[in-house]
């Protein structure tokens, strides 16, 4: 039976990890990461997006399919075990191969018993310079989800979801208290000096904003690295990790740092989330009878 969460405290872990062009070394990295992450006290655990993998999305390259795998799968059971054996919860960001020619960027939610409760998959696909995304994934069709685990209700999101709030909405609306972004953002390195400034502070505003407007926790968790792929080239991406936790009121909690692997453990009291949706009641102030057009392409 699945404990209650209402004014529990639970202590987050935020995986931060460079990523070598092994996947099996990827997966060791990260399950042993995972595993330090329990033992200091973390009970739910986020790796950062297709952890298995350097971002392969930088070129559209059709031997890149061979990196998926299926949900369940070889990826999947790894972190079942471990999460069975310290008692955690894990959400792992993988490349799923549905069936030949279907591929997802998905996140599948381990519950701390190491039942898979269920996958989100990524429902915003990006096409931009090196994140050629739409040659490999198809977008979800699973819709917005929220999770009771063991220690809280949470919700999925990955990266190019976490610039869209009407994601976040949807998925604070079914009761999540925390929203989890498994991420892999970084600078175009000939971008950086005029423009790296002004691109991170965008993308951690607008994930603090989602905390503000849902009353809720969010967590985004970044990989590290400047990754320059074999057979692609060019100048890369380099990632600018700073992992980080947002407050009910989209306070900074804790952050890491932009070039280091780290494990980041940040508590939360779950108290937070209905006083902050008591007293800010952006969810009963809502007007539902006007927003129809919220489901037009654009309202001309």
């Amino acid at each position: 039976m699945k404990r209650s969460s209402a004014g529990a405290s639970v202590t987050l872990g935020l995986v931060q990890t460079a990523c070598a062009p092994d996947p099996e070394a990827n997966l060791a990295t990260t399950l042993a990461a995972v595993d330090r992450a329990a033992k200091a006290g973390a009970q739910i655990i986020c790796t950062q997006e297709l952890f298995r993998s350097q971002y392969f999305c930088q070129s559209e390259d059709h031997a890149n399919f061979a990196l998926a795998e299926s949900i369940p799968g070889p990826s999947t059971e790894a972190f079942q075990r471990l999460a069975r054996r310290r008692r955690v919860v894990v959400i792992a960001s993988l490349f799923e191969k549905r069936a030949a020619g279907l591929y997802h960027n998905t996140a599948a939610v381990i519950d701390a018993d190491g039942s898979l409760l269920g996958i989100y998959r990524k429902m915003h696909i990006p096409d931009d310079p090196l994140y050629y995304e739409k040659f490999y994934f198809t977008p979800g069709d699973l819709g917005f989800r929220a999770w009771q685990t063991r220690y809280a209700k949470i919700g999925v999101l990955i990266c190019w979801d976490q610039w869209y709030p009407e994601a976040a909405r949807l998925t604070a609306m079914q009761g999540a208290e925390i929203l989890f972004y498994p991420t892999a953002i970084g600078w175009h390195p000939g971008e950086k000096a005029q423009e790296g400034e002004r691109q991170h502070a965008a993308w951690e505003t607008i994930q603090r904003a989602h905390a503000v407007a849902n009353g809720c926790y969010v967590a985004a968790v970044n990989r590290v690295g400047h990754e320059v792929l074999a057979g692609v080239g060019g100048d890369g991406i380099e990632f600018w990790g700073q992992s980080f936790v947002a407050g009910t009121a989209g306070e900074v909690l804790a952050r890491a740092g932009a070039t280091e692997e780290t494990n980041l453990l940040v508590s939360v009291n779950l108290a937070n989330v209905d006083t902050t949706r008591t007293h800010w009641p952006f969810l009963r102030d809502r007007r539902v009878d006007a927003y129809g057009d919220m489901t037009k392409r654009f309202a001309d």
